[in-house]
């Protein structure tokens, strides 16, 4: 039997995985949340496959995301980080998930980080009803608001599109197209606030 997927999954079985299994899943875990919006911050500019093929590496390097030990990387730690080939060498980008980490420490100080990104859709899952994913919007009032928030609280690489794309991987927004096969499924999982 074959599977209806959103129009934008190729054959390669991590994209396929990564769609059936993550995309529009909703997520609370706040250290989960961390990693995803670093992940997402290294995009830019690139494809999400070729992150998602890093993805082990950016874990293994940074930590398991663990913001604790990210926050405490050092020069040393950049200049290393910079001869690593198993993951994007952009000094920016590597600088953005440390200084990511850093604000995220501030920001948890009192409240959870679940708390504060899952409150740009009061808590919910907005659920779209595409029929093709070139339908969906590359940003919302919500991105924009998330983006702004994420900004002054210290975090880089967290533009409105990367923000977007960030609440559809997490399930605050669910953009399956409604004939993939995952849409019901991610609307049965949507939260519900």
């Amino acid at each position: 039997m074959t599977i209806k997927r959103c129009g934008w999954v190729s054959d390669d079985p991590i994209y396929q995985q990564y769609h059936d299994e993550v995309w529009g899943r909703p997520e609370y875990d706040s250290q989960q949340l961390f990693a995803k919006l670093c992940l997402d911050g290294q995009q830019a500019g690139l494809s999400w496959i070729t992150i998602l093929k890093k993805q082990p590496a950016f874990e293994e390097a940074f930590y398991q995301f663990d913001p604790v030990k990210v926050a405490a990387m050092t020069d040393e730690d950049v200049e290393r980080l910079m001869t690593n080939k198993g993951i994007i060498r952009s000094r920016a980008k590597i600088n953005a998930i440390i200084q990511n980490a850093r604000a995220y420490l501030k920001l948890t100080e009192t409240q959870s980080f679940s708390d504060f990104i899952w409150q740009f859709t009061n808590h919910k899952t907005i659920v779209n009803t595409w029929r093709d994913y070139r339908i969906a919007p590359t940003s919302t009032p919500e991105s924009k608001a998330m983006a702004k928030a994420l900004k002054k609280a210290g975090f880089k690489f967290v533009g409105e599109t990367i923000c977007y794309a960030f609440m559809q991987a997490v399930g605050m927004v669910n953009d399956h197209a409604n004939d993939c096969h995952y849409y019901k499924i991610t609307c049965e999982l949507a939260r519900e606030g």
